[in-house]
């Protein structure tokens, strides 16, 4: 393995309703809502235990410091803290992870929205902001690294265009206002932060590269389209100041004004990355991308990579990728783009000896260290994830831990590559 600059943060990445469990000590999100609908969760699971992290966060710190990260990216439950006391878990988390030498790194939404509120709605923005300030006081003091939102264009996309995440709407381009408010929302958090004495701020957006499917002229207009929508559309009104075009005149609301607010600097910014998506012209029929079923009148289709070894979530794996994401985030936003962290990736796979795994992860390291020598001035790295969890509408079908969590008894058990990482990690401190 190549060696990282000298104060490279290391760390892993959870979020609060995959883990937490303790439903009962919350309010109800959206996905307590969408998990209790019939045939929305593959194997009918909800995250209602999950791998109670909120009574077992004590010996998930432990595996934290046993592995030697720097750093724990974890999220926020606005449900959780809409709840009397709710903060006091994150408390005594954030407590025991300085303790332990491992610095708390929150995210502030991922995806788990309390009922009542809806990003359709511009008030939601105002409402997060609200939320936000009481975090960062009750928090602030020993929280230096704060994250705003998790991917919302996932949360846009599959929640509220394609229905097969929470909320469940089926709105395809008519939730364009989602992205917006989620965007309007971050923004303001990122004022309410500093409002609040708080620095080190990012967001946690997800890319890959789109190739076309050929370099027939409607594949590459279909890519290029499929581009703005998952990428620029989340990227540029935050690093430029603007929409790509065509996009931000179906904006709701003043949104020049806005992406003033939206265009906050920043002091970081977070890429998720798995696999790149290959892109083509529409083929007149449904189209099934890694079980999501995409409607035929959507002006591209996605193909499948040929030739590559898939994770059991059926994404291909391609390390390179990752190189490239970065270096064209770098070409394309230039002295615009602050530093970037890698705040998720990570694979499914099953088994305690996930051999597997190992080679994906060192193969995306690899191609990590080629970005940093390509002149990408990445800071950190997370794995996703600490633990196998809830997986969403996959329910528990996939394991993305470096640890295996029993989910009938809870018990934690360290896989393979939990002591990989481990050893990578102490190879990189000299140790």
């Amino acid at each position: 393995m190549p060696r990282f600059p000298d104060g490279f943060l290391w760390g892993v990445s959870t979020s609060a309703h995959q883990i937490e469990g303790a439903v009962d000590e919350r309010e109800p999100s959206v996905w307590d809502v969408f998990s209790a609908e019939p045939g929305r969760v593959r194997d009918g699971s909800t995250a209602a235990v999950a791998c109670d992290h909120v009574h077992r966060h004590a010996e998930d710190v432990a595996l934290l410091a046993g592995l030697g990260v720097d750093a724990y990216r974890f999220s926020v439950s606005w449900p959780r803290v809409l709840a009397k006391g709710g903060l006091d878990f994150y408390d005594r988390l954030v407590d025991d992870l300085c303790a332990a030498g491992v610095r708390p790194v929150p995210t502030l939404f991922h995806w788990d929205l309390p009922v009542g509120l809806d990003w359709l709605e511009r008030d939601t923005a105002d409402r997060f902001a609200e939320y936000v300030t009481e975090v960062a006081g009750r928090l602030g003091d020993r929280v230096r690294t704060w994250i705003t939102l998790n991917e919302p264009a996932e949360h846009t996309l599959l929640g509220h265009a394609l229905g097969v995440h929470a909320p469940g709407r089926n709105l395809l381009f008519d939730a364009l206002p989602v992205a917006h408010h989620q965007l309007l929302a971050h923004g303001l958090a990122v004022g309410a932060l500093r409002a609040a004495g708080s620095g080190d701020i990012g967001i946690a957006n997800s890319h890959a590269p789109t190739w076309p499917a050929s370099e027939d002229e409607a594949d590459v207009t279909a890519a290029g389209f499929y581009d703005a929508l998952l990428n620029r559309m989340f990227a540029d009104p935050l690093l430029l100041g603007r929409y790509p075009e065509g996009i931000g005149e179906l904006m709701p609301g003043d949104v020049e004004a806005d992406l003033e607010v939206i265009a906050a600097p920043l002091d970081w910014y977070g890429i998720n990355y798995y696999a790149p998506t290959r892109v083509g012209a529409p083929q007149g029929t449904e189209i099934d991308f890694g079980g999501v079923r995409m409607p035929a009148e959507l002006p591209f289709s996605v193909r499948e990579i040929e030739g590559r070894p898939v994770t059991d979530f059926g994404w291909p794996v391609v390390p390179e990728a990752l190189t490239e994401v970065l270096t064209t985030f770098r070409a394309r936003y230039g002295d615009r783009l602050p530093p970037v962290v890698v705040t998720e990736n990570g694979c499914a796979y099953e088994g305690l000896d996930d051999r597997d795994r190992i080679a994906y992860l060192d193969g995306h390291l690899r191609a990590l260290h080629r970005a940093l020598e390509a002149g990408v001035d990445v800071r950190g790295y997370f794995v996703w994830s600490l633990l196998d969890n809830f997986e969403w509408a996959e329910g528990y079908a996939r394991r993305f831990g470096l640890v295996h969590v029993d989910f009938g008894t809870l018990e934690r058990t360290p896989k393979a590559s939990y002591g990989w990482f481990r050893d990578v990690l102490r190879a990189q401190r000299g140790g």
